[in-house]
Order: C-alpha cells, then sequence, then structure tokens
C-alpha cells in the first residue's frame, strides 16, 4: 500500500471507503480532471435494458470527444476492489453489455434529456461540432450509440490481475482507471490513472488528436536489436483500447547512451499480450526503417519513459523531440 509525503514532510495513508457512494462523489466531483476535460461526464442513474434480460443501471456515461472525427461513449461503473469480480463487476460490464443492443433508443434521450438542461454541455459540443464532420447531438449520438458499440470504463480503487483476466473474456471493450484518496487529519489527496492521459499529454498545439497514428515505444539495446530488429514486434505495452485501431506505425526510442529515435515500422497487427492487459505489436516484415535521429531537445523530461504517441508525418520532419510533444 502506497503512502505520500507531501513537500512539508506531512504523510498521506491510503483512505478506505466504506461505501461506495461517497468514492463514487469522488469521482464525480472530479470528473473532468479523471476522464478528460475535452469530453462530457454524465452523472445519470436510469435503468437500460429489459428486466431480467440483461438490465443494467450504469453509473453514468463519459462521452469522450479527443477525436473529432471518431467520438465514443463509455458506460461507467464505479467500484470498489472487495466487491467480488466475478459475481458482481464481471456480470455488470456484461449487462452493460447486452443493454446498449437491447435499448439504445434510451440511452440516447437520456443522454438527450441531460444535454437539453445544460448549458455547458451545450456550449462543449458546440465547440466541438466546429471542428468535427458531425453537424448536431442527434448526429453524433446516433454515431456513438447506433453505428458504434458502446465501451465501458470501470473506477476502482485497486486494479488487479484478476479484473484484467476477467474482463479478458468479456466481449465488451473495456478501460479500467485505479482512483485512490489519501488522508492525513482533514487533508485529502487524490491519486489516480487519468483516461487517455498518455494521448492528451502528446498533443503538440499544431497536431489534432485525429493525426495520432504513431506509437513510440522506450528500448534498450538488447531488446532493440532481438525484438524490433530481428523479430519484427514488440510486446508487453500499455496501448489505451481507444488508440489500438488508430495506430499504423511503431518508432523506437533507444535509451542512453543513444538517447534518440532511430527507427520505425509499419505495424500489421496489434493484439492482446497474454492474459494481462498489455498489447504486442506485430510489424510488418520488411518496412523497419532506419530515420534521421530524433534527439533529445532542450525541454527536460521529454524522454519516453513509457509509449507515446505523435504523428508519422511529425516524426519524419521533426530534429529532436522537443518538435514531438508540448
Amino acid at each position: 500500500m502506497y503512502k505520500i509525503i507531501d513537500e512539508s514532510g506531512t504523510v498521506y495513508s491510503q483512505y478506505t471507503y466504506s461505501k461506495e457512494a461517497d468514492f463514487e462523489n469522488m469521482i464525480v466531483a472530479n470528473a473532468d480532471k479523471i476522464f478528460g476535460a475535452a469530453g462530457i461526464y454524465f452523472n445519470v442513474k436510469k435503468l437500460i435494458g429489459t428486466p431480467r434480460k440483461g438490465a443494467a443501471i450504469p453509473d453514468g456515461y463519459y462521452l469522450d470527444l479527443t477525436f473529432h472525427n471518431d467520438p465514443r461513449l463509455y458506460l461507467v461503473e464505479v467500484e470498489l476492489n472487495s466487491h467480488d469480480v466475478y459475481g458482481h463487476i464481471g456480470e455488470q460490464i456484461l449487462r452493460f453489455g447486452i443493454s446498449t443492443e437491447t435499448d439504445k433508443y434510451k440511452i440516447k434521450n437520456n443522454l438527450l434529456s441531460e444535454i437539453n438542461k445544460d448549458d455547458s454541455k451545450k456550449q462543449k459540443l458546440a465547440a466541438y461540432f466546429s471542428k468535427s464532420k458531425y453537424d448536431n447531438i442527434n448526429e453524433l449520438l446516433d454515431k456513438v450509440i447506433f453505428d458504434n458499440k458502446p465501451a465501458a470504463i470501470i473506477v476502482i480503487d485497486e486494479a488487479t490481475d484478476e479484473l484484467y483476466n476477467v474482463m479478458d473474456q468479456l466481449t465488451m471493450s473495456t478501460e479500467v482507471i485505479e482512483a485512490q484518496t489519501y488522508v492525513c487529519g482533514d487533508k485529502k489527496l487524490h491519486r489516480f490513472s487519468p483516461f487517455k492521459d498518455e494521448v492528451i499529454t502528446d498533443l503538440s498545439p499544431d497536431i489534432d488528436a485525429d493525426e495520432l497514428d504513431t506509437i513510440i515505444v522506450p528500448a534498450r539495446e538488447d531488446g532493440f536489436i532481438e525484438e524490433f530488429l530481428n523479430n519484427n514486434r514488440w510486446f508487453a505495452i500499455r496501448i489505451s483500447s481507444a488508440m489500438v485501431d488508430k495506430i499504423k506505425y511503431i518508432a523506437a526510442y533507444q535509451v542512453a547512451p543513444v538517447s534518440g529515435i532511430t527507427h520505425i515500422a509499419e505495424v500489421e497487427k496489434i493484439e492482446k499480450y497474454r492474459d494481462t492487459n498489455k498489447y504486442i505489436v506485430f510489424f510488418k516484415v520488411g518496412t523497419t526503417k532506419k530515420i534521421n535521429k530524433i534527439s533529445l531537445g532542450k525541454k527536460k523530461g521529454m524522454a519516453p519513459q513509457s509509449p507515446r504517441y505523435s504523428s508519422h508525418k511529425t516524426i519524419l520532419t521533426a530534429k529532436t523531440l522537443d518538435d514531438l510533444w508540448k
């Protein structure tokens, strides 16, 4: 169990929520930071689906507007780790999958009702429509509910391997966000893994999210030669499920002493890596090529410590990592 120490030396210990409602209230209060300010969180708890035939009551919905041409709707389930992974959490996601197929119109009407009475949601959607190919809310909701299959987000105080194993057995695409609260007296700190944080962080002012098509992975010399160059693959990578279908290229950042992006390859396919929440990327044979080295720039903290994203066209013109990320 983690502890947190602030600059004054004060130690914060993890707070154990006894009531799921209290945990959920913290999530809702910080929804923009946890799910992302680019989208809209709907704090709606209404039954969808047919009773005794897969009906469910989501804790909320998140309309992800990160990609202007590829929006997505997520049903949100807020859970405590103390709940049964198989009999409760897994079953709830299964019910989400069934109800999103059988009650599409009710989902749309629920969200429309919330939008019509909330000016802030209307303003955010107006800004989105000005940059996207969608003209109005009906067209947008039809896209994310009827044309695309909605996905799920589980927000939980501790994500375990057991949880990920259960998610792998379900057909509904599911993201997991871990969120915790730490306390010292009456002071509270919240620790969480932001949804799509690696995507938003990597957007420079002159790149639209829809242009992100390349994943950049840090590589040590032995793994780089054996796997990237010889075996045309790279594995055990954390990738947001929303990015899996968008990745067309993979680039290697060789760590010190090379300290630069040196090679890029076209992606053939991406699959789940064993029984984990990570992925393995297979390259198209013969497409791996050396590029002009993209070295460290003047900005600190640019060297990738984990997978990061950029666009293929930006990588081919970049001189340093400063050119890739803000």
